[in-house]
């Protein structure tokens, strides 16, 4: 079920921003910022991902020494 929402104070300079990127795509104001909004929602946010790849590393179990790390980084420099 859709809902509404609003955003009240929006600077006029970015809300002539959106409407210019809205008619660039050729999309109403209201179909551009759905889009953007379901793109944002369709990646995890920064936290859950840290959270996912930290359990991934954990159970994987292995473990690489951040001196292996940087002398493979050095040696790729040379």
């Amino acid at each position: 079920m859709a809902v509404q929402i609003t955003i009240r104070g929006v600077p006029e300079d970015v809300r002539d921003e959106l409407a210019a990127r809205a008619a660039s795509s050729r999309l109403s104001m209201q179909e551009y910022l759905r889009r953007e909004l379901e793109r944002i929602v369709a990646r995890p946010s920064v936290s859950r991902w840290l959270e996912d790849v930290r359990a991934r590393k954990e159970a994987a179990g292995n473990r690489v020494p951040s001196c292996s790390i940087l002398s493979a980084r050095d040696e790729d420099r040379r």
